[in-house]
């Protein structure tokens, strides 16, 4: 009865023109993880939503509080190479015009990305001494935005195996190279890249999934100064021949401006770029002049706020906003809500296993600036979600081509998760129908789904099909088939 009244479903919704609209072609997952950050495999929800997640507050992470760092520090990059963990991050004590010497790189390191020492490298003399943890300095503009990459691009030289770009807009944009991330060098004398509005970090990374090396940067919709902040992306096969920029999209929602992007890829997902962005709100003023005056911020950085907001993207032109709500919120109090505070570091890392972190920069324009850490779930920045009384999803046309499949999910107690492997018409696939699953319960990075005839899905491998997932006070991060 209960298959007849699925089929009846089908029919009725196709008449409609509603549930399972034509598809030229399967996606094809293959072996890749897929998170549930956007509406990429879903055909229908019924009663269940996608849901962003709020990172857990962790506290400071690390102050900016040697003499050559100070209030006005920033630009922050979170890089892991194998067991060490580096934050590079603009030094500059004071509000001064973008590019001058006044700035330097400085750098981080931690064991497991949640404690923090400054290295005494002695590389450059600044203040009158070497004994610091600066990485570049004395060649304005270059310690303004610089913002370096581990190229994990096959084949790299060991002796580039850490790149970076940096530079104003008035200079354009330098690239740098470093055998271990502490000693760098120009690549060539002269910019690498010239067409953008470069007063922020510009960010890169080869992509696996585009094989080529992409750029993400600032520019102003409308051209000029004028307009909103937002974003242009530019792509390269060599790091230093880049394509002519374009705009990247949102999807048709509301334009917002966005100070920084720190677009990169999920470390456990690569193909889908993760961006963590600065929403800037000028003169959305929250600090009365005495409040400001009490915090010690400086009288020019106070007449704005922002907050994280997070867009994904799957390489091209276009971000997926499917959530325009705020990511991570300023915190409590008049000093987090001060002009170019709050704006997100890039890269998110693991930091043990069960968990990844997001660092942000707060108090900016304060004598208490420094860097925050959040934290998440593995794969946890939205999630399928169902409440108590039950929903489901049911998906576009799929191939995969693993032969288990590998679920990172959480419920209550009374929740459950159930998953049917169905023809790309809709019916149940014979020993994988919903009756054949039993309901999957707890809350596990890596669980394998199977059903009464087992977890194997060999016969399966390749073929057009859908999943339909029912879920009862359950959220559902990731799937894998592997």
């Amino acid at each position: 009865m209960r298959r007849g009244r699925i089929r009846i479903a089908v029919c009725l919704a196709a008449l409609i023109g509603g549930a399972f609209a034509s598809q030229d072609a399967p996606i094809r997952l293959e072996s890749r993880r897929e998170l549930f950050v956007d509406h990429y495999l879903i055909e229908r929800l019924d009663n269940a939503r996608l849901v962003l997640h709020e990172p857990r507050d962790e506290g400071p992470a690390l102050a900016f509080d040697k003499p050559w760092e100070g209030a006005f520090s920033g630009y922050v990059t979170i890089i892991r190479d194998g067991d060490v963990y580096r934050a590079y991050y603009r030094g500059l004590p004071s509000s001064r015009q973008d590019g001058t010497s006044a700035e330097t790189t400085c750098v981080a390191e931690s064991r497991d990305g949640i404690r923090w020492t400054k290295p005494e490298l002695e590389l450059f003399e600044v203040g009158g001494a070497k004994a610091n943890n600066v990485v570049w300095a004395g060649d304005p503009p270059t310690s303004h935005n610089f913002s370096p990459l581990l190229d994990s691009r096959p084949g790299v030289d060991p002796a580039e195996r850490y790149k970076a770009l940096t530079g104003t807009d008035r200079s354009g944009l330098f690239a740098f190279v470093s055998p271990d991330g502490l000693r760098w060098r120009k690549l060539r004398p002269e910019p690498v890249f010239t067409k953008g509005m470069f007063d922020s970090q510009n960010v890169a990374f080869w992509s696996e999934s585009e094989r080529l090396y992409v750029m993400y940067f600032r520019i102003w919709s409308g051209g000029g100064w004028e307009g909103f902040r937002t974003v242009g992306r530019t792509t390269s096969p060599d790091f230093v021949h880049w394509s002519e920029p374009e705009a990247m999209t949102f999807g048709g929602t509301p334009m917002e401006h966005l100070y920084t992007q720190q677009t990169h890829p999920y470390f456990r997902a690569p193909h889908i770029y993760i961006a963590v962005a600065a929403r800037f709100m000028p003169g959305r003023q929250v600090l009365t002049e005495e409040q400001a005056r009490q915090a010690g911020v400086d009288p020019d950085y106070f007449k704005d706020c922002s907050d994280a907001v997070l867009m994904t993207s799957r390489g091209g032109s276009a971000y997926d906003r499917s959530f325009m709500e705020s990511f991570i919120r300023a915190g409590i109090g008049p000093k987090n809500w001060v002009s170019r505070s709050n704006y997100p570091a890039l890269n998110v890392v693991p930091t043990g296993s069960h968990e990844m972190s997001i660092y942000v920069n707060q108090d900016y324009a304060q004598p208490t600036a420094h860097l925050r850490r959040y934290s998440l779930r593995v794969d946890g920045f939205a999630s399928l979600n169902a409440p108590y009384a039950g929903g489901e999803m049911v998906s576009k046309v799929l191939s995969f081509g693993g032969e288990r499949l590998f679920l990172n999910f959480a419920t209550s107690a009374a929740g459950e998760i159930r998953i049917e492997i169905q023809t790309p018409e809709g019916e149940p696939i014979s020993g994988f129908a919903l009756a054949d699953c039993p309901p999957i319960i707890g809350n596990e990075i890596e669980r394998e789904a199977a059903w009464t005839g087992g977890p194997s899905l060999k016969r399966l491998v390749g073929r057009p099909v859908r999943l339909r997932i029912t879920l009862k006070d359950a959220d559902l991060y990731s799937i894998q088939f592997r």
